[in-house]
């Protein structure tokens, strides 16, 4: 089976990237089930419940997010009752929505996605690698192919996740920093693995914001609010392919298009 897994989309530039390129995107790379971080979807800072309905009908199964899910107040209540939007698994039990999905792919093969947030520079939480191994022992119980959103600043903290979790779960995908790294590699364990898939959205600019904003703030101190970029929009994702039977990746390739 072959899965998609979109980078971080970002604000109206990535939802028009999608709305004009998945569909053909999907068909040409022969993808069982699609997988989008859509944190920053609304406006570059968070996401609504009207833009995670118009990802989720644009041939996306399922959405993960990261530390900015929490920016717009209104997709707690959705968050509680949409399981196919993802927030990271280890914030606390109590914490509206869920960390990890399980249903079945296109192909009618069973699959498992677990969302987890580091904690290097970033708000502590939970353990990733506790929580994700229980995450993970709990989904095998269903499926052997398992992927792992690790939403993380740190290259190290993921790289380290990798190898912690090589031969349990088919993938692990960085997301978080928006830049795309050129490290998609298979674990010999058969864990597919790369640090960042990047940012589908405006390339030029500065993770996804206008660049005199962001030369303005880191000029001055001052904390310019940020806005979104417009142009260069291009599509970053990975193509993983798996074996159905044991869950171990055969391949994971790089996508980086621009889209007019």
């Amino acid at each position: 089976m072959r899965v998609l897994f979109v980078g971080d989309v970002f604000g109206k530039a990535g939802r028009r990237v999608l709305d004009q390129a998945l569909r053909s995107v999907a068909l040409e790379q022969r993808i069982d089930f699609c997988v989008a971080n859509a944190e920053n979807a609304a406006g570059g800072f968070g996401i609504t419940p009207p833009i995670a309905d118009e990802l989720l009908s644009l041939n996306i199964d399922l959405l993960t997010s990261g530390n900015h899910i929490w920016d717009k107040r209104a997709i707690l209540s959705y968050l509680a009752n949409q399981p196919r939007l993802l927030r990271p698994h280890n914030y606390p039990p109590d914490t509206p929505g869920a960390g990890i999905f399980v249903g079945d792919t296109a192909c009618g093969v069973r699959i498992g996605v677990i969302n987890l947030q580091g904690r290097v520079y970033m708000p502590p939480l939970n353990c990733p690698f506790v929580t994700g191994r229980a995450a993970i022992e709990q989904v095998r119980r269903q499926t052997n192919i398992v992927l792992v959103d690790f939403h993380a600043e740190a290259s190290s903290e993921k790289q380290a996740f990798a190898w912690y979790a090589d031969g349990q779960v088919s993938a692990v995908i960085g997301t978080h920093t928006h830049v795309q790294t050129a490290d998609e590699r298979i674990l010999p364990k058969g864990t597919a693995y790369i640090t960042d898939v990047g940012m589908t959205g405006p390339y030029d600019s500065v993770i996804g914001s206008i660049p005199d904003l962001a030369l303005e703030r880191f000029l001055t101190q001052i904390p310019v609010r940020l806005e979104p970029a417009s142009g260069n929009a291009r599509l970053c994702a990975v193509v993983i392919e798996i074996e159905e039977s044991t869950g171990r990746a055969l391949a994971i390739n790089r996508l980086n298009l621009q889209v007019a």
